[in-house]
């Protein structure tokens, strides 16, 4: 037995840390609660803040007021008018001796019912408007949805040429049969 220090009490004294297996894993540990730690702090102040400012805590009331009032602006009015057109009969243009022949019945959606009567004194433009376009229609393509939202578009843009300066919401589909 000598008084010189061994080799592992001289890493000890060196460094302030034991290089024994059993010590090693401590530092990387800390590190990792602490950063664990601060994650979790994070995400439940976000959490916190978000409950908040949702307004389900009795946060902020000119959040709730505005989300409000946002929604009745956005939202169509409740009595909606609409005009009926008379039912309309149209040879479907195409090659072939067979004709074919498209049967509908629209309605419009006006913007508000004193636009009725300006509709109603150029309803024979709108019938010619809409009569001249179907007559070039095929039959290919009022098949699908996207043919017939097309036709819809075209019709719309059509009826609020004619009624200027009324305008017409949309045109709306109630019955429509192709033979």
């Amino acid at each position: 037995m000598t008084d010189e220090p061994d080799e592992a009490e001289e890493a000890v004294a060196e460094d302030g840390d034991v290089e024994d297996g059993e010590g090693a894993g401590k530092k990387p540990n800390k590190k990792k609660l602490i950063l664990f730690a601060v994650i979790g702090i994070v995400v439940l102040a976000g959490a916190g803040a978000g409950v908040y400012f949702s307004g389900l805590l009795g946060g902020s009331e000119e959040a709730g007021q505005t989300a409000e009032g946002t929604e009745a602006e956005n939202a169509l009015p409740v009595a909606a008018h609409y005009l009926d057109m008379d039912e309309m009969v149209v040879t479907l243009g195409g090659t072939g001796r067979k004709s074919s022949f498209l049967k509908m019945r629209l309605s419009l959606e006006l913007e508000s019912a004193v636009d009725e009567v300006r509709i109603k004194s150029v309803m024979p433009r709108i019938v010619d408007n809409f009569q001249v376009f179907l007559r070039e229609l095929r039959i290919e393509e009022l098949q699908g949805s996207h043919g017939l939202y097309r036709v819809k578009e075209e019709l719309l843009v059509r009826v609020n040429a004619a009624a200027h300066p009324a305008k017409v919401r949309d045109v709306l589909f109630r019955e429509m049969l192709v033979q």
